[in-house]
């Protein structure tokens, strides 16, 4: 799916939802619990209990990224079920260190 900045993924297997960030130009597949996410407004209803629940769920407000991707997400609404980006799991992007004040 091609990507934007401000779009608002949503999962089918959970209440994961997730707003695009930064994005590459060219098509990413964004999945939550092994299925793609989809845009807001386009999802139907999710179904609790389908999906692989390995690992563990996005953190609300937290910004997630892929390692080699330019892409970063921002979790908006958590669930329980692992997000991925092209079958690489995402992994919460570290916060930059602030100067030393001395």
């Amino acid at each position: 799916m091609k990507l934007t900045v401000g779009q608002t993924l949503v999962s089918t297997v959970d209440t994961t939802a997730m707003i695009v960030v930064r994005c590459p130009e060219e098509e990413l597949t964004v999945t939550c619990g092994g299925r793609e996410m989809v845009p807001q407004g386009a999802a139907p209803a999710a179904a609790p209990g389908t999906g692989t629940a390995e690992g563990g769920g996005a953190q609300l407000g937290k910004r997630y990224t892929v390692e080699g991707v330019a892409v970063e997400l921002l979790c908006v609404k958590p669930g329980t079920h692992p997000v991925a980006v092209d079958g690489v799991p995402v992994s919460v992007k570290a916060a930059k260190p602030l100067p030393a004040s001395d």
